[in-house]
């Protein structure tokens, strides 16, 4: 269903979005105005005016939203805007107006990736028409999607086709003169999906979506990336024998080295595209305090020491670029993780949800006289009382994840994606060793013991026995593999459709998870996961002694193609489980 234009005719603006973007005298940030634990508690005009008046003082000109219709955020944000510039013509402030994109089946336990959900997406464009129709002077931009091209948004990712439509659509009205002809459609994504990371992602729908846009919206987080990609982020061995302070320093100059360097690689490929297409930053930035993986137990990611230094760093890169850069976030945000305080989704914030001013804008805090502006009934005021010791002694030492391990057994005569023909496929075995048995063999590579997005903890024990510790959070899915390091290529196991996975396994009692293998790739749609369920309720279960299973490849086997295995083995549980661990070993394949 694409909504029937909303005709008219449009006021012009003297200021348009090519003269923002780019221009450091319009300096944006990514903004949500809620100040409790639920979204359905709707900031009013009046609470979006105060915290337009703290903005503004700032120099903040530009705001990016998330949503249209799902709530009335937008349109009472885009309200406080106009009353304010009624109050006061000096007043300037202008939209980049988000539109929401979700799948079929969004955000329920069976999401239909191929689809998406038209009356919802459709509500959501037909609102942003509207808008932009309604305040031409302050919506500048509109976005189709959040995020919602990259795979790992597993609760609701699109294929391009699916924005491409819609940014089409609105590019039509523009034609027709429906919309300002002034104003730009761009999607707001992460790097990989804009093609800058994994080729899986460079297909000719998003060739074509990229020549369709105004302009590319690029998202890209080292924070989170201390924890998932954490390479980066652990210090060198010549800098062990710094202080703290430098320590943290060197790996924040890598922090925004790692951010630039994600630009600049989907510049290169959006410039093979279009050579002439915009790129500007739509989302980046630092949580300020975690209790998880980017605490003091964790990453060591998370304080405000080290978010003033990226706030300061991509400010200063991105001025200089002329690029555009929607730091992420204005105000703390509590909804975001609503029943972990402590996390860090809502502390993204430059402000706390109080009107603290955090370490990163102090020095703008005393030039904007901040101090005489209130949040609710809380005068603006620094953290930490205003004291910097205070910000040093709670600067976390940069930590990280341990790092992969890996499987180092393998069959250096095999070559990957030639048919398998021994008897036995040893995956992690115990009597492993680099010398073949006879009718067995060893992966053609090294095998990593990948975690999937952080979410359990994964070790290789005593060289041969696969330990997962799930999450403990009970809305939290958890999961980790095996995987093939073959360049994204897979091991051909036709030979054994007919034949077995064996593997012993023990844990906790009352565990359920799925096991089984992987084909295909994530990143280019086409991953199968192949298993069986254990638990309670199910036909295979675990306890706390070993006990060996034989599991028919055609049992677990979801029309997967065999020539293309990825993930030889993989664990995923739907829920956290609290105090629990499972154990694996002797995994092979025979015939």
């Amino acid at each position: 269903m694409v909504p029937s234009a909303v005709l008219g005719q449009v006021s012009e603006s003297p200021v348009t979005a090519a003269q923002i973007l780019g221009n450091s005298d319009y300096s944006a940030i990514s903004f949500g105005g809620f100040r409790h634990v639920s979204q359905e508690k709707v900031p009013t005009v009046t609470e979006l005016k105060e915290d337009l008046r703290i903005l503004s003082a700032l120099g903040i000109k530009v705001l990016r939203t998330y949503k249209t219709q799902k709530n009335a955020h937008a349109e009472n944000l885009l309200k406080a805007i106009k009353e304010l510039k009624t109050e006061d013509p000096r007043f300037e402030m202008y939209v980049m107006l988000g539109v929401w994109i979700d799948c079929e089946g969004a955000w329920t336990e069976a999401p239909n990736h191929e689809a998406e959900d038209e009356v919802e997406n459709s509500a959501e464009i037909e609102t942003a028409v509207r808008l932009a129709k309604a305040y031409p002077e302050i919506v500048k931009i509109i976005a189709v999607g959040n995020e919602a091209m990259v795979n790992w948004a597993a609760s609701y990712f699109v294929r391009p086709a699916v924005i491409l439509k819609w940014v089409q659509y609105l590019q039509n009205l523009k034609k027709q003169g429906d919309l300002p002809r002034e104003l730009w459609i761009t999607s707001s994504d992460n790097f990989a999906s804009w093609g800058g990371g994994d080729v899986g992602y460079q297909t000719e729908d998003l060739k074509e979506l990229i020549r369709a846009v105004d302009y590319v919206s690029v998202h890209t987080y080292p924070f989170h990336d201390s924890h998932y990609n954490s390479e980066y982020w652990q210090s060198p061995d010549a800098e062990k024998e710094s202080s703290r302070q430098a320590t943290v320093d060197q790996a924040m100059d890598r922090a925004i080295d790692y951010a630039i360097q994600q630009y600049q690689k989907t510049q290169q490929f959006v410039h093979d595209v279009d050579p002439q297409k915009p790129l500007h930053i739509g989302e980046t930035g630092w949580s300020t305090n975690d209790n998880g993986l980017y605490g003091e137990q964790g990453s060591g990611a998370a304080d405000e020491y080290k978010q003033k230094r990226y706030y300061d760093g991509m400010r200063q890169w991105s001025d200089e670029a002329g690029v555009s850069c929607f730091f992420f976030e204005a105000f703390d945000e509590p909804w975001k993780d609503a029943n972990n305080p402590a996390g860090s989704e809502n502390h993204f914030g430059l402000f706390t949800v109080d009107g603290q001013a955090k370490f990163a804008i102090w020095k703008e805090f005393d030039a904007a006289n901040l101090a005489k502006l209130k949040r609710g009934k809380d005068s603006i005021r620094k953290t930490f009382d205003g004291n910097k010791d205070k910000v040093m002694q709670g600067l976390l030492a940069v930590s990280a994840k341990p790092a992969n391990q890996y499987i180092e057994t393998t069959n250096p005569d095999h070559v990957i994606g030639q048919p398998v023909t021994a008897n036995r496929y040893c995956v992690l075995v115990s009597e492993a060793s680099p010398e073949l048995q006879a009718n067995e063999t060893y992966p053609s590579d090294r095998l990593k013991a990948n975690i999937w997005d952080g979410t359990c903890q994964l070790s290789i024990n005593d060289g041969h026995v696969l330990e997962i510790i799930p999450s403990s959070n009970p809305n939290q899915w958890w999961g980790g593999a095996l995987e093939i390091q073959a360049g994204g290529k897979g091991e051909n196991l036709t030979q054994f459709e007919a034949g077995k996975l064996n593997f012993e396994i023990k844990g906790t009692p009352g565990a359920s998870f799925d096991v089984g293998f992987q084909t295909g790739q994530y990143s280019a749609g086409n991953q199968t996961n192949n298993s069986v369920t254990f638990g309670p309720d199910a036909k295979y279960s675990v306890n706390e002694t070993w006990k060996s299973y034989s599991i028919p490849v055609s049992t677990l086997n979801r029309d997967a193609n065999l020539k293309d295995v990825t993930s030889l083995f993989f664990i995923r549980g739907g829920a956290g489980i609290s105090d629990a661990s499972i154990e694996v070993r002797n995994i092979s394949f025979v015939k």
